[in-house]
């Protein structure tokens, strides 16, 4: 169930970055052994599709009209997608408690990390704060995607 808290912990400061990362993992039929992917998320065209809209949303978020993650389209977004991320990654038999688990870390974790973004950005400024949280964020789903995903075959 690790692996879908800390899907979660990532949806909650990207929306579509984990899910994206899921998806293309599903898609390549490389999903950790005993899970399976929600419905058409190991689709190649729902994974570049979901690619796409990713690198939009970290696109948008450098903009200053951008909202916070925290308003209620951005938490319900946070919530879907972790759901979908973290039953994907659970066990067959713990999909609904790894969904369930991944989508209330990602509203928890998005509130966290909107309290350390703003409290950055008084420093450092909107565009810069959200470079370094989109590395980190990059950085932790590569991470977690590459210590849970079966090895690609050759």
């Amino acid at each position: 169930m690790l692996p879908s808290i800390l899907i979660g912990a990532l949806s909650g400061q990207r929306a579509l970055t984990p899910i994206a990362a899921v998806a293309i993992t599903a898609a390549q039929d490389r999903l950790p052994e005993g899970s399976e992917p929600v419905p058409l998320l190991d689709n190649k065209l729902v994974a570049g599709g979901l690619l796409a809209v990713a690198v939009a949303e970290m696109v948008g978020d450098k903009w200053p009209e951008a909202p916070n993650r925290t308003v209620l389209s951005g938490s319900t977004a946070r919530f879907l997608t972790a759901a979908a991320a973290g039953a994907s990654l659970a066990p067959r038999e713990q999909r609904v408690a790894g969904g369930l688990l991944a989508a209330l870390t990602a509203v928890t974790t998005a509130h966290l990390g909107l309290a350390a973004r703003l409290a950055a950005m008084k420093r450092w400024g909107q565009a810069r704060t959200g470079f370094v949280e989109d590395a980190l964020l990059l950085a932790g789903t590569a991470f977690l995607i590459h210590s849970v995903a079966k090895p690609a075959e050759a």
